[in-house]
C-alpha cells in the first residue's frame, strides 16, 4: 500500500473510509497471478497471509479508528474481484469492516468516478488507475478540502447501507 495511504491512517482519528469501484486492478500482481494458478489462503494458517498491509489496518482499529472498506462489483464477479473476495478474510480478521454492493443493486446512486479514500471527513485520497486497472500518474492524490471529502462521504455513506456485509455476501 502506498506511502500515502499509511500516512494519513497513522493520523486518522475517527474514521477511515476506502471506495473500489474497479473490476479489475493490477492484473500482474505476484499474489493474483498464484491465485489464478489454484493458490489459496488457509485461514487457520495466519503465518502464511498476514502482511505488513494487515498490521497497519490493526494498528489503525486498535486506535479506535472506524475503518471501512466498500467494493462495489459487477456480477458475475470477474476474476480479479473474486481473488479480492477469496482473500478478504485477512482484511476482516485485522479489523476492517467490509461490505459488497453490486452494481445493480447501486443504479440510482451517485458515486464518484474515481476510488480512494476519506480520512476523519477531511482528507480524500484519490487513486488513478488506467482502463486496465494499472496505476497511471499521479497515481494517488491526497487532498486536504473537507468539502470535497463530504461530497465523497455521503457517496459512500449513501452506497454503505444499501451494500451486503461480507459474512452475508454470496457471489453471483
Amino acid at each position: 500500500m502506498a506511502t500515502a495511504v499509511r500516512e494519513c491512517l497513522a493520523k486518522a482519528q475517527r474514521s477511515a473510509m476506502h471506495l473500489e469501484m474497479r473490476d479489475s486492478y493490477m492484473r500482474d500482481d505476484p499474489e493474483f497471478i498464484r491465485w489464478q494458478e489454484g493458490h489459496r489462503y488457509d485461514p487457520a494458517d495466519r503465518a502464511s497471509w498476514w502482511r505488513s498491509w494487515l498490521d497497519v489496518v490493526a494498528e489503525t482499529t486498535s486506535r479506535g479508528v472506524h475503518m471501512r472498506r466498500l467494493r462495489v462489483v459487477s456480477e458475475p464477479l470477474s476474476d480479479y474481484v473474486r481473488y479480492e473476495y477469496d482473500g478478504t478474510f485477512t482484511n476482516v480478521a485485522a479489523g476492517e469492516e467490509v461490505r459488497w454492493l453490486p452494481r445493480s443493486r447501486a443504479r440510482d446512486l451517485l458515486l464518484p468516478a474515481l476510488d480512494g479514500w476519506v480520512m476523519d471527513e477531511d482528507t480524500v485520497i484519490l487513486h488513478h488507475f488506467s482502463g486496465e486497472g494499472q496505476w497511471t500518474g499521479p497515481r494517488m492524490e491526497v487532498v486536504h478540502e473537507p468539502a470535497l471529502a463530504a461530497q465523497y462521504a455521503s457517496a459512500y455513506e449513501a452506497a454503505w447501507e444499501r451494500a451486503i456485509p461480507h459474512a452475508e455476501y454470496r457471489p453471483a
